[in-house]
């Protein structure tokens, strides 16, 4: 079945890799939070309207993936109204809009929703309890986007890196080319999640609602497989940089405070991805040197 998907947060590392997958079975239109401000509801009913009148002029079916997101977790923290009214009244008006034009949607959500002091992988079914703002605005959206009465699922990832925009590996790149040593905190554990894996994994998802398979389960997750923490995940960067691992340098979280509360442990099970018949994404470490030789 062929699809036409609306991707809001196009300008972003996911909404990028989304509008990449396009093609002959994929019609994607992703919009970048600028060019449609989900705040306004003038906006989304003009760009949903054009998205129904485009699939059916076509033959597709019309899915909305969101993937626009406040994401800076540190600024949350002085500016969570702002957060809020992106990660949370964006959706909401949003999925208002996908429930009157009976248009399916899938939103984007975090590992952060999560109180990060679980020693096993987190269910879909396990109690939400964010300690940032950041969090606190996604579980917000959740919220929003659960109890709107659209047809909608809520598809939460971690650490999530790609070739567009800020985020760790190119962080832990530049680092490496301008200091001697790094140091990388040792005592928080995640599943890296490479953005084109994630985008391959929504698109499939929304294929499976658009036939009228949508996973019984309104929540799954979908991360890379396995675990590993952030000291780990920088010397696998550098391995496959080139550069000796041994440069860098475990340390605690209370040697490198932050503004925002980071969970110490939050990372999701995928039991919920397998158990609705959805391929599962390879392991992190694959992926990461997948992402090198692409």
């Amino acid at each position: 079945m062929r699809l036409a998907l609306l991707v809001p947060g196009g300008s972003g590392q996911l909404g990028r890799d989304l509008a990449a997958l396009a093609g002959p079975a994929v019609e994607v239109v992703a919009p970048s939070s600028a060019e449609l401000d989900l705040r306004s509801a003038g906006e989304v009913v003009r760009a949903l309207d054009a998205l129904v009148s485009r699939a059916a002029a076509s033959g597709a079916a019309p899915v909305v993936v969101n993937a626009a997101a406040y994401t800076a977790v540190d600024a949350a923290e002085q500016d969570e109204v702002r957060a809020f009214g992106v990660n949370a009244d964006g959706p909401r008006v949003l999925a208002a809009v996908c429930s009157s034009r009976r248009v399916p949607l899938v939103h984007v959500s975090t590992d952060y929703v999560f109180p990060g002091d679980a020693s096993r992988p987190y269910e879909v079914t396990d109690e939400l309890g964010p300690k940032s703002a950041y969090g606190r605005t996604k579980a917000a959206g959740e919220d929003a986007v659960l109890g709107s009465g659209a047809s909608a699922w809520v598809v939460r990832t971690s650490w999530v890196y790609g070739k567009s925009g800020a985020n760790f590996v190119k962080t832990i790149q530049r680092l490496e080319g301008e200091k001697d040593q790094l140091t990388v905190v040792d005592d928080q554990v995640g599943s890296p999640t490479w953005s084109a894996d994630l985008a391959g994994g929504l698109v499939e998802l929304a294929g499976r609602i658009a036939a009228g398979e949508g996973p019984s389960s309104r929540v799954l997750h979908c991360t890379g497989e396995g675990e590993v923490t952030w000291c780990g995940f920088a010397k696998a960067i550098f391995e496959e940089i080139g550069a000796d691992p041994e440069r860098v340098r475990p340390c605690t979280t209370e040697e490198f405070p932050r503004p925002a509360p980071r969970p110490a442990y939050s990372v999701l099970s995928n039991a919920s991805w397998r158990e609705a018949g959805l391929t599962p994404l390879r392991p992190w470490r694959e992926a990461l040197a997948e992402y090198f030789r692409s």
